[in-house]
């Protein structure tokens, strides 16, 4: 009866189009108060139990340093290299567009911020170019699902911290996946404008490209260089990539000025203002969830009904995309 009713509150929270926190927040009331200790004050103590780790840190860290990217001239530069080594394939402008998004992510570790930075310069070009309209949001977009699966990624920063899964090692699982991505889009990009006009390789323009973006490509080689040599830790990449990003746009760059510094704080406080107690909350019923052993139940429940992986795997990317199809990033 009790799980019946917590499913008809969230049906209902559901169907007036309530907030995500909101929704979440019930559910761990009701948990709390239904199968936990049955004292709401101990969502709050959870919630400060969760979020008393180093790591999470990082998240903020992460986005700003998006956020000084985006308003500095880092991303264009990047931009302007790779455009200027893919020319001679086919398709090259989307090429390069995918591999921007997946330099960019690198740094970035948001897709949001991902497809902001390079949708705002590269889809205007793509449509100049001559590519249709649908796939060059196509390419956009799906480029800026790598910031999901490339290292350093907050969604994998997020998921460690409510699995209390090493956020190191899932950096190290996620390169593998995000390359093999990288390609099969690019690659997709190529045939799917297979009879595009191309352009010849100019060296002389890919040099002057690379003299004045050396800042910009040296820093995905020395935050992930450091990630996976085990010299940084997940907040100590976040804090030298912004650090790095700083440096290069108010000194070497000269385009970031104090007010442009106060309006990337300013959104990304706003971000993290309506993430952070999403983030909370959800560590809160986690606790409980795993004071009574339900992620153990529920496996042992699947277990029982599947015994297939790659049935499993079918599954878990079904669920994955329904669930995808009605929530927002």
């Amino acid at each position: 009866m009790k799980t019946l009713g917590l499913a008809g509150s969230v049906i209902g929270l559901l169907a007036l189009r309530q907030p995500l926190v909101v929704i979440l927040l019930t559910v761990a009331a009701c948990v709390h108060m239904f199968w936990g200790r049955g004292n709401l004050e101990d969502i709050i103590e959870d919630m400060w139990v969760g979020l008393d780790k180093e790591v999470i840190l990082s998240i903020p860290l992460f986005i700003l340093c998006g956020g000084v990217m985006t308003r500095g001239s880092i991303a264009q530069r990047l931009i302007r290299i790779l455009s200027a080594m893919t020319k001679p394939l086919p398709g090259g402008l989307a090429v390069a567009t995918i591999l921007s998004c997946a330099v960019f992510a690198a740094i970035s570790g948001s897709s949001i911020v991902t497809m902001l930075a390079i949708g705002t310069v590269m889809y205007p070009a793509m449509r100049q170019a001559g590519y249709d309209n649908k796939f060059s949001l196509g390419a956009i977009m799906s480029g800026g699902t790598l910031g999901i699966v490339i290292p350093p990624s907050i969604p994998m920063i997020i998921y460690g911290l409510v699995t209390e899964t090493s956020v190191t090692d899932m950096f190290a699982a996620g390169f593998g996946p995000g390359l093999l991505l990288t390609l099969a889009l690019s690659a997709y990009s190529v045939w799917y404008n297979w009879g595009m006009p191309t352009m010849a390789f100019d060296f002389g323009a890919f040099w002057i490209a690379f003299k004045d973006g050396i800042w910009a490509a040296l820093m995905p080689v020395i935050l992930l260089g450091g990630i996976y040599s085990g010299y940084f830790t997940a907040t100590e990449a976040a804090a030298v990539a912004l650090a790095y990003a700083l440096v290069i746009e108010i000194f070497v760059h000269r385009e970031m000025r104090a007010g442009d510094f106060y309006n990337v704080v300013l959104e990304t406080s706003k971000l993290g203002g309506s993430l952070f107690p999403l983030i909370a909350v959800a560590l809160s019923l986690n606790i409980v969830l795993i004071e009574h052993r339900a992620p153990q139940s529920l496996v042992e429940f699947m277990q029982s009904l599947i015994s297939s992986p790659v049935m499993f795997m079918v599954l878990v990317n079904v669920l994955l995309l329904i669930v995808g199809c009605l929530m927002t990033t």
